[in-house]
């Protein structure tokens, strides 16, 4: 569907673009934030299959890839230490989301409600759908901080697109085939589960892709952001 195809190269842009206000505005704990909303509303958003480029995808790809995006970008200007921080903060962001709303569906609804089988329709697979998530995440995002550094140490600093791309596609693969197994194994007919695992990866690939112009421009504006942080925090 050409409408799909379109608004979801418009969703990376806007996605990627307010990642890059908000961290002009909000510094490093603008990009904490945007990791922790990401990881929760693509955790919802996976509920939803769509047609793209003609196969059946997860729409939560686009907000999940950015995820890489902002890590890289923790990587390249904080560090390893606040990168791995902010994958910790989008973890127990989700574990929080599930636990509390897994509370909320167990309260009796009244009379006058109209959202609880709604609710229980996107909420009750969450458990499921988070523990997927949750060691997918893990395990690819600290692999994407290994990964990035490996070739930041071997490049000596130069060819920023070179470790953006490189690290972003090794991680995603294994991100895709971990969330697909324990998430979605037998929720589809193996060749839809293998569509989705397939456009899964290829889809954050090209996210990857689509982000490198804007990981320049953050370490560019990260020499405003940089310089307002130290000023704070040498006032405190």
């Amino acid at each position: 569907m050409l409408f799909n195809n379109l608004l979801w190269i418009v969703f990376i842009i806007v996605d990627l673009s307010l990642a890059l206000i908000i961290y002009r505005f909000f510094g490093k704990f603008g990009l904490y934030a945007i990791i922790v909303a990401s990881v929760i509303t693509a955790n919802i958003q996976v509920l939803k299959t769509v047609q793209l480029f003609g196969s059946v995808a997860t729409l939560g790809n686009v907000l999940y890839g950015s995820i890489f995006f902002t890590t890289d970008v923790l990587s390249e200007i904080y560090g390893k230490k606040a990168a791995r921080r902010a994958v910790w903060l989008g973890f127990i962001g989700m574990i929080l989301m599930t636990v509390w709303m897994q509370i909320g569906l167990k309260f009796i609804p009244d009379i006058s409600d109209f959202s609880q089988s709604s609710l229980s329709i996107i909420f009750e697979p969450m458990p499921r759908i988070a523990a997927g998530s949750m060691i997918a995440y893990i395990i690819s995002q600290h692999h994407d901080i290994f990964a990035f550094h490996f070739w930041k140490n071997k490049t000596k600093g130069r060819f920023l697109w070179l470790r953006n791309c490189a690290s972003t596609m090794v991680s995603q693969a294994i991100d895709s085939l971990i969330f697909c197994f324990i998430a979605l194994w037998g929720l589809f007919d193996i060749n839809v589960w293998l569509q989705i695992l397939a456009t899964t990866y290829l889809l954050k690939w090209f996210i990857a892709v689509m982000d490198t112009p804007f990981i320049y421009l953050a370490t560019r504006i990260s020499k405003t952001v940089v310089a307002r942080e130290t000023h704070i925090t040498l006032l405190e």
